[in-house]
């Protein structure tokens, strides 16, 4: 449903990976409903490239967190230059909101929640419900979407399965005649939030498990988090750790192509589970997962603590899984 004179046309999406990867669903159905117009995105540097790979934007702009009097300033003059005829907002954050006071007076027509937005989500009840299904609220309140799904599990996981078309599909583990199926284990996560970080001890013990049962072992994440596929190979030597060395393109490739991934409730699992990996994610009570959640073929396991979340009972969960897709196939 395509809205006359609306030609130009920003997104707002800032961060994090989880939540930019949970956007690119609304992202789908911004594109979809305006085909002809050409939109732009304002985001932050890590995700240019998987923003420019999508088929959602005609441009993609980086500097949408400016620190300095300096960047606020040319921010602003480019945004009011490019005379966007709609704004949808999918940070609504008190940034974001800035930004639509930056562009006072006369601002374009806006979706978000920023006082004085042409389009508000007047929705009371958004902050409680899961971001697929308040985004797609969003779109709804802004004339785009009027069937859109948003009773709890309803809304639609993104897809990235363009994602595929420039990338190889190799193993990430070396095989014999028969290669081992893989389960991609994501054990990192924020750095200042180490409450929702399962023990990497534990991670260790599920790879020796796994591999013993027929499994490879692939370890994702950031440069940052190589000392913990260390401290798993130190009880698995034969796992694979590729922390530091993949792309979110190529940790989507790997997600479409294992048999399980194990993560904590982090960026890059949202992205394996986007992928059509079952998903195994471990939540502490730091997390709700009924708002936060990675969709799909996804299981949850949540605890007070995940200190004290048994390796038994991940590992029970993660046969089980496993054991549905072995049916499946």
């Amino acid at each position: 449903m395509a809205k006359r004179g609306v030609e130009k046309i920003l997104v707002i999406k800032l961060s994090a990976l989880g939540d930019f990867v949970l956007a690119l669903a609304a992202m789908k159905k911004i594109r979809e409903a305006h085909r002809k117009a050409h939109i732009t995105l304002l985001t932050t540097p890590p995700f240019e490239h998987l923003a420019k790979s999508s088929p959602y934007f005609n441009l993609v702009f980086t500097d949408g967190r400016p620190e300095t009097f300096g960047q606020w300033t040319a921010l602003r003059k480019r945004l009011r230059g490019a005379n966007y005829d709609r704004v949808y907002d999918l940070q609504t954050s008190s940034h974001s909101n800035r930004l639509f006071h930056l562009l006072r007076p006369g601002p374009p027509a806006w979706s978000g929640i920023a006082m004085g937005a042409t389009l508000p989500h007047r929705n009371t009840l958004r902050d409680s419900m899961h971001t697929l299904e308040r985004q797609a609220d969003q779109l709804m309140y802004a004339g785009i979407w009027p069937d859109a799904p948003t009773a709890p599990g309803t809304a639609p996981a993104p897809d990235i399965s363009w994602i595929w078309k420039d990338q190889t599909r190799e193993r990430p583990v070396s095989g014999g005649i028969k290669p081992r199926p893989y389960v991609m284990f994501v054990p990192g996560g924020s750095s200042h939030r180490p409450e929702k970080r399962w023990p990497v001890e534990n991670y260790a013990e599920l790879a020796r498990i796994l591999y013993a049962r027929g499994y490879d072992i692939v370890i994702v994440g950031g440069a940052q988090e190589t000392p913990l596929a260390h401290a798993i190979q130190r009880v698995a030597p034969r796992a694979r750790d590729l922390t530091g060395r993949t792309d979110f393109a190529r940790i989507a490739v790997l997600g479409a192509r294992a048999a399980l991934a194990v993560g904590n409730d982090t960026g890059p699992l949202h992205l394996v589970a986007a992928a059509g990996a079952p998903t195994l994610v471990l939540f502490s009570s730091a997390s709700d997962p009924a708002l936060t959640s990675p969709r799909g073929k996804v299981t949850t396991l949540q605890v007070e603590r995940l200190s004290e979340l048994p390796v038994a009972k991940v590992a029970q969960a993660a046969s089980s899984l496993l054991s549905q897709t072995a049916g499946a196939a």
